[in-house]
C-alpha cells in the first residue's frame, strides 16, 4: 500500500497545507517565503495523506512541516512521506521538533547540539526565531531507504 503514495509539489500559500499545519500545531509564519518546497502526499486515487516541506540551506536542508492527516495516522505513512521527500537529495538534513523526536529517531535522525548545526541552517527563520530554543535539533545519520 505504501508504494501507492505519490508526492506533488504545491505552493506554501495552499489553504489545505496551511490548515493541516495549523491543526497539527506546526508553524505557518514563513511557509510562503522563498526557498521552501512543500509536497503533498497522495494515494493513487488522489486522496491526500499528508504533507512535508524542505528548505535548502546552502548545501544542506531543513526538513519541515511533516504532517500526516489524522485519519491516516498509525499506518507508517509518516515514515513513507519523510523517506520519499528525502530520496535523492544531497547534503545533510536537519530538523527541529518540540514533540516528535522519538518518531524521527526511529527513522535515522539523532539529536545534535546547536553548535554542530551549519550556520545556514541556524539562520533559517525556523531555527532563528519561529521554533522555541527548547526545540530538539536533529540530523539524519543515514540515507533514507
Amino acid at each position: 500500500m505504501l508504494s501507492a503514495i505519490a508526492l506533488h509539489e504545491l505552493a506554501g500559500s495552499d489553504a489545505r497545507l496551511r490548515e493541516a499545519l495549523r491543526a497539527a500545531d506546526l508553524p505557518t509564519d514563513d511557509i510562503e517565503d522563498e526557498g521552501r518546497a512543500f509536497l503533498e502526499a497522495v494515494f493513487d486515487d488522489g486522496q491526500t495523506i499528508g504533507y512535508a516541506g524542505l528548505e535548502r540551506c546552502a548545501g544542506d536542508y531543513l526538513l519541515r512541516s511533516v504532517v500526516v492527516l489524522p485519519e491516516h495516522r498509525g499506518h507508517g505513512f509518516g515514515r513513507a512521506i519523510v523517506e520519499a521527500t528525502l530520496r535523492g537529495i544531497g547534503g545533510d538534513v536537519f530538523l527541529a521538533t518540540t514533540s516528535a523526536a522519538p518518531f524521527f529517531s526511529s527513522i535515522g535522525f539523532s539529536e545534535v547540539l546547536r553548535t554542530e548545526v551549519p550556520a545556514a541552517v541556524l539562520a533559517t527563520r525556523q531555527l532563528s526565531s519561529i521554533c522555541p530554543s527548547s526545540a530538539t535539533i536533529m540530523k539524519l545519520n543515514r540515507p533514507p531507504t
